[in-house]
């Protein structure tokens, strides 16, 4: 079958099913996602193209996204279910169960994810409580990263994989509006996450 009809009937498929269904790189920004998973933030497909599919369904559970960045590092291809909490565009908190299913067209080729989200109905606990600053885990990066640590010496020092290193820095810097690592650090410091003058770096405590 010509290579641009199988495309095109794969397309089709994938517009055509009912959950919430997305395309992912490994460290979850969407690339492609369902009618269906846009229409949860009142959005077209394209709209939602570049979003942390994290950032949009919260998980409950965040060990997990370590759990499936370790498995990712080891392409291993099970299916990882994280429990999952997002503001619909329709005003409903709603709680559902996102799956990522590490693929490649070879084992030569980068890995994607195939994310899918089952609604289970409305999320009834109790509302989501302000974001942190920065939580124990990304304060802890950025204080090796304020001492000029690298990705994977970061990794070393704190237990987690570069992934999910990267992962940590990933989200400071969109919730920060850091364009680089010296921004991300330099923010830090005005936030008041890493405490001044001192050394070595050093989180300042909690309000």
């Amino acid at each position: 079958m010509d290579a641009v009809v199988w495309r095109n009937r794969a397309m089709t498929l994938f517009d055509r099913i009912p959950m919430p269904v997305a395309v992912c790189d490994v460290y979850g920004a969407i690339v492609l996602a369902s009618p269906a998973m846009a229409t949860e933030w009142g959005q077209t497909p394209s709209g939602l193209r570049g979003r942390d599919v994290l950032e949009l369904f919260r998980p409950q559970e965040p060990l997990q996204i370590e759990r499936i960045a370790q498995a990712l590092r080891l392409r291993h291809r099970s299916r990882y279910p994280v429990a999952v909490c997002w503001d619909a565009a329709d005003g409903t908190r709603r709680a559902g169960e996102l799956t990522a299913d590490p693929v490649s067209d070879s084992a030569e080729a980068g890995t994607a994810l195939l994310v899918t989200v089952r609604v289970l109905g409305e999320c009834r606990g109790a509302p989501r409580a302000p974001e942190p600053r920065a939580s124990t885990a990304e304060a802890h990066v950025l204080e090796l990263l304020a001492a000029g640590s690298t990705t994977a010496r970061a990794a070393r020092e704190t237990g987690l994989t570069v992934d999910g290193v990267n992962y940590h820095l990933r989200r400071l810097s969109e919730r920060w509006g850091a364009a680089n690592r010296t921004e991300l650090v330099a923010r830090a410091y005005a936030l008041g996450v890493l405490a001044p003058g001192v050394w070595p770096p050093t989180a300042a405590p909690a309000p």
